[in-house]
């Protein structure tokens, strides 16, 4: 079907997440984040009933990163946030947010890069959940201890030095998640502007519907991805400015079948700031 995805699986609705309430190899993550620290009011305030609070930004990301920089966590740190919130090796991860699933896919995208295969972001989030009618609960949850064992996959995530060795290379299609502005060099921040060279502009911000967050249906993805070029013959690494909107547009590239794909989660906000690094404008 022209408007179906090629991995479904990678995404639950809310009638899935309602069917599979309570399944014990089920975690529910909720990483609705606000910059000023409200994240846990937000989630007292109302959650899905099970779901457990993860401030994704605290837990996994690297906490000795320089200024600006959004980099994965070191593995050890993942694995001691996800434990603690009870996601141990084979448990299958839901994850929400309510900010069109760029925070739900750099959970998504941080948990599949340290080794977590079963993750699947809520469609539509947590604004999805509510309209369907479902369940709201204020409870906090105290979830057992897990054991989770962090497997580096080493694939789904690259650094400056992997990305300028592969600039040039006709095997490697980059992708720029900003938008149309900044990948043109009129606007965004850094010491320099543009893009890294080759780089085709795939704004991260059209994959999902306005209004309601949703993912749009794979005849809709597909169009996007043939207008900028995306083939299964070439290895795809997708940036933005610090790896989360490149996070996103790596969730729908997995959605919709493609399994070469890298984020370069230092993104412009190292790339552009490196005077030895290569530019477009």
């Amino acid at each position: 079907m022209s408007g179906a995805h090629a991995r479904p699986e990678f995404l639950a609705s809310p009638d899935w997440l309602a069917e599979n309430l309570g399944r014990h190899e089920l975690r529910i993550l909720d990483v609705r984040w606000r910059p000023d620290g409200a994240s846990r009011m937000v989630f007292n305030d109302g959650h899905a009933p099970g779901a457990t609070h993860l401030d994704w930004r605290a837990a996994l990301t690297d906490r000795d990163a320089p200024d600006g920089m959004l980099l994965l966590a070191p593995p050890d740190q993942v694995a001691a946030a996800l434990a603690g919130a009870g996601i141990g090796n084979g448990t299958t991860v839901v994850v929400y947010d309510d900010t069109a699933s760029l925070y739900a896919a750099r959970a998504w995208w941080s948990l599949r890069a340290c080794g977590l295969d079963s993750v699947r972001i809520l469609d539509g989030g947590f604004g999805a959940w509510l309209a369907t009618g479902r369940p709201v609960s204020h409870a906090v949850p105290e979830p057992h201890r897990a054991t989770f064992t962090p497997r580096a996959e080493l694939r789904l995530r690259l650094t400056a030095s992997d990305v300028r060795a592969l600039v040039g290379s006709p095997d490697a299609l980059f992708l720029d998640a900003r938008t149309p502005a900044e990948y043109h060099g009129f606007a965004g921040g850094g010491r320099r502007l543009g893009h890294i060279p080759g780089a085709v502009n795939l704004p991260v911000a059209g994959t999902t519907a306005p209004g309601t967050g949703r993912f749009l249906d794979g005849g809709e993805l597909r169009e996007l991805m043939a207008a900028a070029g995306v083939t299964r013959t070439r290895r795809i690494v997708c940036y933005d400015g610090t790896g989360i909107g490149a996070a996103k547009l790596a969730f729908v590239l997995a959605l919709m079948g493609h399994d070469d794909v890298a984020v370069y989660d230092g993104g412009w906000a190292e790339w552009g700031n490196r005077l030895d690094l290569p530019i477009e404008r």
